[in-house]
């Protein structure tokens, strides 16, 4: 089966952190069929503490509302460079990456009945892990609205490796009805043009990530990674610590159909 090299931006077995004085925030997000606009799956975020060391819990969420995989990732070394760990329970699929800010491991599993399969790996401060791409748009926002690339690794666990990416602002744009700016991020290498982009939207005063478009790293039900559009129209709003526990243990369901 053949993988994507550029995954989406868009993780349980970590310890909890020292939770109860710390900000819980929710937000929604959609992922669309951009052919038909069907509505693939939803996702439910809860993000926790400072932005320089945020937990970010994840449950991915069948059209109906059922979740069927959750991901959690944890603060280690730079915003950047999240310990993470996601599994989705149609397949029995995970992938992630754990360890001290001075030996890590990328693990992955292709289904329920394989072996996970681990690598220790290096993991540069400037490097780009899972949702900390988010943390890496932000520290460089004004690189980017000036027009100025940014080059960074990126993980992908699926391939146990870092690749090179490029990043860079193509336009100003108006995202339903708010300014916003519109960026592209390819792969930094001679073989680049043979991946397709992702097209990302950030709102421009207050920067957060609007809208995602390219390959997913969300399995269908053939295990494939499709095109996805990606929406994040709200604003986050205020959460409780029990809500966030309870997430964090909701059963997973092994189908969307019917």
């Amino acid at each position: 089966m053949r993988r994507s090299l550029i995954p989406s931006l868009v993780l349980l077995l970590c310890p909890v952190l020292p939770a109860a004085a710390q900000q819980v925030v929710r937000q929604e997000g959609r992922a669309y069929a951009p052919a038909d606009g069907r509505l693939l799956y939803r996702e439910t975020h809860w993000l926790q503490g400072p932005a320089a060391a945020r937990s970010r819990l994840v449950l991915y969420r069948c059209a109906d509302g059922r979740a069927f995989a959750r991901k959690w990732m944890t603060p280690q070394g730079s915003a950047q460079t999240p310990d993470f760990a996601f599994e989705d329970a149609r397949n029995g699929y995970q992938e992630g990456l754990q360890g001290s800010a001075t030996a890590r491991t990328v693990y992955v599993r292709e289904d329920a009945r394989a072996d996970r399969v681990s690598r220790a790996i290096a993991i540069p401060p400037d490097a780009v892990v899972d949702a900390g791409f988010d943390a890496a748009v932000l520290g460089h926002w004004d690189a980017l609205r000036a027009g100025r690339p940014v080059a960074f690794q990126f993980l992908l666990p699926s391939r146990q490796r870092l690749v090179p990416l490029r990043l860079q602002r193509t336009a100003a744009v108006t995202w339903q009805g708010q300014p916003a700016e519109q960026l592209q991020m390819r792969l930094d290498a001679w073989f680049g043009f043979t991946v397709p982009a992702v097209t990302l939207v950030y709102a421009r005063d207050r920067p957060r990530l609007l809208q995602f478009s390219g390959t997913g790293n969300v399995r269908d039900a053939q295990g494939r990674y499709p095109q996805v559009r990606v929406e994040f129209p709200m604003l986050p709003v205020a959460a409780s610590a029990a809500e966030l526990a309870a997430a964090r243990q909701q059963s997973l369901v092994t189908t969307c159909a019917g």
